[in-house]
């Protein structure tokens, strides 16, 4: 333990500095980070074509970006209900990402919305993308722009594993190109139990990405592309922060691959959708819903080794971060205002918008905080 000095015991309330306990001892090594990394959001409807629609899946969506006056986010799109994994899975819709294909919209002012039409659909029967493709995110770069996104191919299964695609255009309209082949497979390393469609049962786990590729977010940094992911282990367990959930990421040097993973995963301990930015020549990401450091904010210098900055609470789930705006001004400035998903049922989500502020101090009501 370092030497306790007059200004820690003050600022962390202890009692005895000759008797410290666990939590003290903790707290006496945190870093001194200041509160420009804490703070809260609110959620709001949206108006238009992304207003929730009895019947209609919307979630997923990407993060937003500028053209020429407009604002354009991609997403999941799907219709109807689930019937999970108990009837004829051949036929019937699993989740509400299921049988989703990618579509978009437009806006002149990030609230109300016009469904453009789809962007990436649903590849051919025997395609690696042919039950579903759903959880887009966009890069524009030199004038090109680069949809990733992960796939399915039938029977969706419990031990199926998710792969992620790309498909790129010299317009937000499209027409888009798609991979023919993923860009990104789960690792190749673990063996199931079995016959049984159990994702639980194994011999070996493998990677923490042996069963599926999650959640692309595709960034251009250092002079290089970024694929962030959320992987998912065969033989996944619960851990003393909830579902055994972590973050890799592959690099290439061209936005078409081959992408190659890199040797440091994972790079985090938690988390579920990805949520990464770029923010004073380094990367952050928002890491919210799994495992142990879930509900923090993290920040590298390299893209891969994050510290942690602040813990938060009810961070909007699988956020579309509005790239359009200055981030780099303070570590909130990015949440600004961007876009949700939220879950109306079981069945059916819709996107919202939400709203971020820094915190800096707490004041009852009533209270002058002088």
């Amino acid at each position: 333990m370092k030497n306790i000095t007059k200004e820690d015991v003050d600022r962390l309330g202890i009692s005895h500095p000759d008797k410290l306990s666990a939590a003290s001892k903790r707290a006496l090594l945190w870093p001194k980070i200041g509160n420009e990394w804490f703070g809260e959001f609110e959620v709001f409807d949206l108006k238009g074509d992304l207003a929730y629609e009895e019947g209609v899946v919307r979630r997923d969506p990407s993060a937003i970006i500028e053209e020429d006056g407009k604002y354009f986010v991609w997403y999941s799109r799907s219709v109807g209900p689930t019937q999970g994994f108990a009837n004829d899975i051949n036929k019937d819709k699993v989740f509400p990402w299921d049988r989703c294909d990618i579509w978009f919209a437009t806006s002149e002012d990030g609230w109300t919305w016009k469904e453009e039409g789809m962007a990436v659909g649903r590849g051919k029967a025997g395609n690696y993308d042919d039950r579903s493709v759903f959880t887009a995110e966009i890069l524009a770069h030199n004038g090109k722009y680069y949809l990733t996104y992960q796939t399915v191919k039938s029977p969706y299964t419990v031990r199926v594993k998710n792969q992620v695609g790309i498909a790129w255009a010299d317009s937000p309209y499209g027409p888009w190109t798609k991979s023919e082949e993923p860009i990104l497979s789960p690792a190749d390393n673990g063996i199931w139990l079995g016959e049984e469609d159990n994702r639980f049962k194994v011999v070996k786990k493998g990677d923490f990405d042996s069963h599926k590729v999650h959640d692309p977010c595709l960034l251009y940094f250092n002079k290089q592309f970024y694929l962030y992911y959320k992987g998912e282990q065969m033989g996944e367990e619960i851990t003393f922060g909830g579902r055994q959930i972590r973050h890799g990421v592959a690099i290439s040097d061209n936005p078409l691959g081959p992408y190659i993973k890199s040797p440091y995963n994972p790079i985090s301990n938690s988390g579920h959708e990805i949520c990464v930015w770029p923010y004073q020549k380094g990367i952050a990401t928002l890491i919210t819903t799994d495992g142990p450091e879930k509900n923090t904010i993290q920040w590298s210098s390299d893209g891969i080794n994050f510290e942690i900055k602040s813990v938060i609470k009810d961070a909007p789930h699988a956020i579309g971060l509005n790239r359009s705006l200055e981030v780099d001004k303070e570590p909130w400035a990015a949440f600004e205002w961007g876009l949700t998903h939220q879950y109306m049922n079981d069945d059916y989500q819709y996107i919202r918008r939400f709203h971020g502020r820094r915190v800096t101090t707490h004041v009852a009501k009533g209270e002058n905080p002088g």
